[in-house]
């Protein structure tokens, strides 16, 4: 078996699982693709405001990219662009999207299960995972684009403490580097997340969407910040349905009830 992605809707909430157990949640090609494919679905999707990605079962998020099929398809560097292609448009759609992404890290969350993680906005690791990127000890060379960024989300001196020593390492000390928001015990981390999940999902998603597109200009080099769409979602905050909603609610001192127009 190569593993497969599932999709799932609970009320306002995606979830993106990663399900190969057999390999601890080892991202296969057909799984990049599918995680591509969800992320795609589930941006689409008016109804869901906020998605989380985790691993199936309770051993681990990911366990890398499935090693056993690259003597196939990383056998050179020739073969290497195709398989790079496939991640970086599974990446590449999970950063695109225009919703919260939660990323719930229970045991291993190794190399390319890491690069996945990292896509997400937040991380809440229950206090048994553990990270670390092996690429040193396999001798392939990891994307300039992954180490940028994990260099701008812990700093140089945490990414290199990363990748040299290729060691592993646990969740309070990913909290230190501040790879991770935020640790619970293992028990928690389902209830935790879901306690996330609830506060962004009572909050305007237009006013959400905005931040985030800003944040993401902010995070690319100076020369290659466009600000146009966070600015015009800026703007279409001011023109929402919510926005009149969330002044009424709070002059009325009552919850409001944001829909999203």
């Amino acid at each position: 078996m190569s593993g497969q992605v599932h999709l799932e809707r609970d009320g306002r909430v995606g979830r993106i699982v990663l399900d190969h157990p057999e390999r601890h949640n080892a991202i296969s090609t057909q799984m990049w693709s599918g995680i591509t494919a969800a992320a795609h679905e589930l941006e689409d999707d008016h109804d869901i405001r906020v998605v989380v990605i985790r691993g199936a079962g309770e051993r681990a998020f990911a366990a890398g990219a499935d090693i056993s099929q690259f003597g196939e398809q990383r056998s050179d560097a020739s073969r290497n662009r195709d398989y790079d292609d496939t991640t970086s448009r599974a990446h590449a759609a999970l950063l695109g999207l225009s919703k919260p992404l939660i990323a719930a890290i229970g045991g291993y969350c190794i190399g390319g299960g890491l690069a996945v993680a990292l896509t997400a906005d937040l991380r809440v690791a229950a206090d048994d995972a553990q990270f670390t990127i092996p690429a040193a000890r396999l001798g392939l060379g990891y994307g300039t684009s992954g180490i940028g960024t994990l260099m701008r989300l812990v700093g140089p001196s945490a990414a290199k403490r990363i990748f040299f020593l290729a060691d592993r390492f646990g969740a309070h000390e990913a909290l230190q580097m501040g790879l991770v928001n935020r640790v619970v015990p293992k028990a928690q981390l389902h209830d935790a997340v879901a306690e996330w999940t609830d506060l962004i999902v009572g909050n305007a998603p237009l006013t959400i969407a905005a931040a985030k597109a800003a944040m993401t200009q902010w995070q690319l080099p100076e020369a290659q910040r466009d600000f146009t769409e966070a600015e015009a979602r800026i703007r279409a905050c001011f023109d929402s349905e919510d926005y009149a909603e969330g002044v009424d609610a709070f002059m009325n001192k009552r919850p409001p009830q944001f829909t999203g127009r």
